[in-house]
């Protein structure tokens, strides 16, 4: 299983503080796209990040690929609660949800985790995800 994954992570981790570290509040609720604000962003890959680590835990508990069925629509439904969660707050739980996932990603099973990374890169190089919408976050911020 090639680790470079670990370091991309944290890479990713580390964009997602400097960027909210740098931010006001008022920045916090700039408009990214037509219903997200930066800090939607932050509860959005914040509850991806749990969904992950709930793959991590199925997965090594059944030792065994674990898929929840879950699409996109997953977005629309938890945009109001995403939005009803204070920026600030947003940011914490983020912080806090992609800390724990990458360090159980460095220390998951290989055997195990190639199997997930096989299924879906992104539930392992989750600087794929979070770095997207970051993206995302700082060009409505430049604009």
């Amino acid at each position: 299983m090639d680790r470079s994954f670990i370091e991309l992570n944290r890479t990713s981790r580390e964009h997602m503080w400097t960027l909210a570290e740098r931010l006001s509040d008022e920045e916090m609720q700039t408009r990214v796209g037509e219903h997200w604000t930066v800090a939607v962003v932050y509860a959005h890959i914040a509850w991806w990040d749990r969904r992950v680590m709930y793959v991590l835990d199925m997965t090594e508990k059944d030792g065994k690929l674990f898929v929840p069925e879950i699409d996109i629509f997953v977005n629309d439904l938890s945009l109001p609660l995403w939005a009803a969660v204070p920026a600030r707050e947003a940011v914490r739980i983020a912080m806090e949800n992609a800390e724990a996932l990458d360090k159980r990603l460095e220390e998951y099973p290989d055997a195990l985790l190639e199997k997930i990374h096989v299924y879906n890169e992104r539930w392992v190089v989750r600087a794929l995800h979070r770095n997207e919408h970051l993206s995302e976050a700082e060009s409505a911020l430049k604009s």
